[in-house]
């Protein structure tokens, strides 16, 4: 399956031309979840499902211990997750006032990729391959969608020129 987008127009003007753009956003369709997840890998082991659940459970716990002891935590073949504070514009004067109110923890994931020797990027985890085919194409009959519609999801960024 592919992963599906449609066209998003920004809110915001593009600074050289004054003009509310349109970029590629993500179209989700649907949820997968640990059960699911466990039952898949299960197929792809000699585990059963119910031990699979149970490791997956299980590090999601040990993530979130490391990651609350100021810990990155990388897993092999799928990337790094590291705790960050957004402070979303609530800067104070000095250096003495800084705390950590002013802030949200968030998680960050990186997901993992191999290099060149030159330090370019060669692959990407779990983007590498993928195929996208824009949903109002693939849907027959619906006429496209409103070219303004782009819903909440995504932020409007520049499409990734390495997809």
């Amino acid at each position: 399956m592919p992963v599906l987008y449609k066209p998003f127009q920004s809110v915001l003007e593009d600074k050289k031309s004054g003009k509310k753009l349109f970029y590629p956003r993500v179209v989700r369709s649907g949820n997968v979840d640990s059960t699911q997840l466990s039952k898949e890998i299960a197929a792809y082991s000699s585990l059963s499902p119910g031990d699979v659940k149970n490791a997956l459970d299980n590090l999601v716990t040990v993530m979130g211990q490391h990651l609350q002891s100021s810990e990155s935590v990388s897993v092999d073949g799928l990337g790094t997750f590291r705790m960050v504070m957004l402070a979303r514009g609530k800067g104070v004067e000095t250096y003495d006032e800084v705390s950590a109110a002013q802030a949200t923890l968030t998680v960050r994931f990186q997901p993992a990729t191999t290099r060149n020797l030159d330090r370019t990027t060669v692959t990407r985890s779990m983007v590498t391959g993928a195929k996208c085919v824009r949903y109002d194409k693939l849907v027959s009959g619906t006429g496209g969608e409103n070219p303004g519609e782009g819903g909440n999801e995504g932020g409007g960024e520049a499409p990734d020129p390495s997809v």
